[in-house]
């Protein structure tokens, strides 16, 4: 398997969505793996082991990432 290379642009979110390539690939990853585990949850240590199998990451990255992702939609748009 080929190991991703980090790019200049890595940090900037995608126009289309607001995702940044390590956010997509978190969300590839845990997708295909609650496929591999039909639909039940996927353990946040399974998660981290499969995603840097793709990019280097750390633990904390990969924490904030997931918060950001789970964050209600009023708190991202600034509404409490």
């Amino acid at each position: 398997m080929k190991r991703y290379q980090p790019g200049p642009y890595d940090n900037l979110p995608d126009v289309r969505d607001g995702l940044t390539r390590k956010e997509r690939i978190v969300l590839w990853v845990l997708h295909q793996t609650q496929e591999e585990l039909r639909g039940r949850n996927v353990p946040t240590a399974m998660l981290y082991g499969r995603v840097v199998e793709h990019i280097d990451m750390s633990v904390e990255e990969l924490q904030r990432i997931l918060g950001r992702l789970a964050a209600p939609q009023e708190e991202l748009r600034g509404k409490r």
